[in-house]
């Protein structure tokens, strides 16, 4: 049981890990996207019967009509050069004065160094960063399980639930609002279905 369910959840970090790194004209999220908004990836999801798919997918069809297209809101919620409405970098939550790279970037770091993963970066990028870590978190449950409890208490629950809340709110871009809708409703159901107890840390934003 709980084989099959981290194994769906594997998949499920990947998916969204991807859709929140990658620029929509990648190729690595190209189908993903055709997926999502086209309402065929209810059927394929594989908890989409433990939350209500339906309404995650009217926002996912909402943002066929958005004015701004996919591209240009990745731009605007990820790379700049404005100022990013909601920064995807753990440390801008939970360091006091919002900065990238604070100590839970560098505690980040020093538990992917004494646990010997190495993950390839673009020149300097935070490893904190909500796609980088739902991706880690699929390679983790495939490659050292054990170490998924520790991943998801210490570095990525603490602060994904506020980053995610304010994706809903404040992007600006009913697809990314979806993906932060989905992405919320599962790490909730994994955290519940294997009994996650995530660090109690403050946030700042």
């Amino acid at each position: 049981m709980e084989q099959k369910l981290l194994a769906d959840f594997s998949l499920c970090a990947q998916t969204l890990g991807a859709l929140f790194s990658y620029n929509p004209s990648d190729a690595r999220v190209n189908k993903l996207i055709h997926l999502f908004s086209s309402s065929e990836w209810q059927s394929e999801w594989p908890f989409n019967n433990i939350y209500d798919c339906q309404r995650i997918d009217k926002r996912f069809q909402d943002s066929l009509n958005e004015q701004e297209t996919l591209q240009e809101a990745y731009q605007r919620l990820f790379i700049g050069p404005d100022a990013l409405p909601v920064p995807p970098w753990g440390s801008v939550y939970l360091d006091k004065e919002n900065n990238v790279f604070g100590i839970s970037t560098l505690e980040l770091r020093a538990w992917l160094r004494n646990n010997q993963i190495n993950i390839e970066l673009n020149q300097n990028e935070p490893e904190d960063h909500i796609g980088l870590l739902l991706l880690l978190t699929a390679w983790v449950v495939e490659n050292k399980p054990e170490l998924l409890r520790g991943l998801l208490e210490m570095h990525l629950l603490p602060w994904a639930y506020r980053y995610l809340e304010k994706m809903q709110l404040q992007s600006g871009h009913a697809f990314y609002e979806a993906t932060a809708l989905l992405a919320n409703e599962t790490l909730k159901y994994i955290q519940q279905a294997i009994q996650l107890n995530p660090i109690n840390k403050e946030i700042y934003l």
